[in-house]
């Protein structure tokens, strides 16, 4: 995963200090959903792990 983000970076500063060809953009596009993908699938992972413990009955209105 750093080796991912620390491409991603590289094209970033590279498009922000001279642009990028159709090469490097088509990169940056797939490290791109790459990215997302991975964090994504994490992130649902780590909510699959919650677990809600309420001690306390509800109140009753």
């Amino acid at each position: 995963m750093d080796q991912l983000i620390n491409r991603i970076n590289e094209l970033s500063r590279k498009n922000k200090s001279g642009g990028l060809n159709e090469q490097e953009l088509a990169e940056r596009d797939s490290l791109r959903k790459q990215y997302l993908s991975i964090f994504k699938r994490n992130f649902r992972d780590e909510l699959e792990r919650i677990e809600i413990v309420d001690e306390e009955p509800p109140m009753k209105h």
